[in-house]
């Protein structure tokens, strides 16, 4: 391995470049541009955009019209921010991950505004591990600052880690669509946030109230879980920055967080990261059944 084992493709000055442009125009125009001027330069970050929202039966250019390109212009502020924070943060976290898991491949960070497909997303890029670090959604969520920052890259470090302990590269992304491995995968990728910053630093948090609310409100989210579980719901409102349950926003993350827990009692985190998919959903099932027996 190189003596740095990471590095950072930083789209934002070509980002910046059609702005300058684009921000005058209609919306329509604005994405047509973003697309033809910006992101021609990178078709493998367009494609992965595309195809997510493809798979989740979306059209892509709607989205961007209702929930991504009205509110860039003021969100700029924070995207520079949070691009600045990135640049200083993706190598000391890449260093934490390699002392505390045992992280041994190369990893590419990349930092571009997008279509609001994450935050953070744990993928390959360019057949390298990657984690892809979306300035618009950063901005969306506020999650701009130092602090949040850190979390959030160690999350996706977190399921990177957890990918390669799987060695599922090729089929993780495609295991998450089952709501019991999503749930899994979250809780694991939150559960190795907090191993590696020392401290449960919660960076989905968006409300003062949301961890005092998700612990006593854990039971109704198990048996909600369950029931969308056992009757083939979608869980989307447990997750992403655009859905939320009761008014709360990514409660899926504290509730895998809490079955990763649970699993530990009999479970190292490796033992917990190649588990067999049948033994993860039986499990899954398992944990969210005692859990609903609780009040709230």
């Amino acid at each position: 391995m190189s003596d740095r084992p990471w590095r950072i493709i930083d789209t934002f000055a070509d980002f910046l470049t059609y702005w300058s442009t684009a921000q005058t125009e209609s919306l329509p125009r604005q994405i047509e541009l973003w697309r033809t001027s910006y992101m021609s330069k990178y078709p493998e970050l367009l494609s992965k955009q595309v195809q997510d929202y493809e798979n989740q039966d979306l059209d892509w250019r709607k989205v961007a019209e209702e929930h991504i390109f009205p509110r860039l212009a003021e969100r700029l502020p924070l995207m520079r921010q949070a691009r600045q924070h990135l640049l200083h943060l993706c190598g000391p976290i890449y260093a934490r991950a390699a002392q505390v898991l045992g992280l041994d491949f190369e990893v590419i960070f990349v930092i571009y505004v997008g279509l609001g497909c994450g935050a953070g997303w744990a993928t390959r890029y360019n057949q390298h591990p990657a984690c892809l670090l979306g300035l618009e959604n950063i901005a969306a969520c506020g999650w701009h600052g130092e602090h949040k920052l850190r979390g959030l890259l160690a999350h996706e470090i977190g399921h990177l880690t957890h990918m390669a302990w799987r060695n599922a590269w090729e089929s993780f992304e495609e295991a998450e669509r089952d709501p019991c491995f999503r749930l899994y995968a979250e809780g694991f990728a939150q559960r190795c946030e907090h191993v590696m910053l020392g401290d449960e630093t919660w960076h989905p948090i968006q409300r003062e109230d949301w961890l005092p609310w998700c612990r006593e409100n854990e039971g109704w989210l198990a048996r909600e879980y369950l029931h969308r579980v056992e009757s083939d719901q979608p869980v989307t409102e447990f997750f992403g920055s655009w859905h939320e349950l009761q008014g709360q926003k990514q409660t899926g993350y504290y509730l895998g967080h809490q079955l990763i827990r649970w699993l530990e009692h009999d479970h190292s985190l490796r033992a917990i990261a190649t588990l067999p998919l049948e033994e993860i959903r039986r499990r899954t099932v398992q944990f969210l059944k005692r859990r609903s027996l609780n009040s709230g």
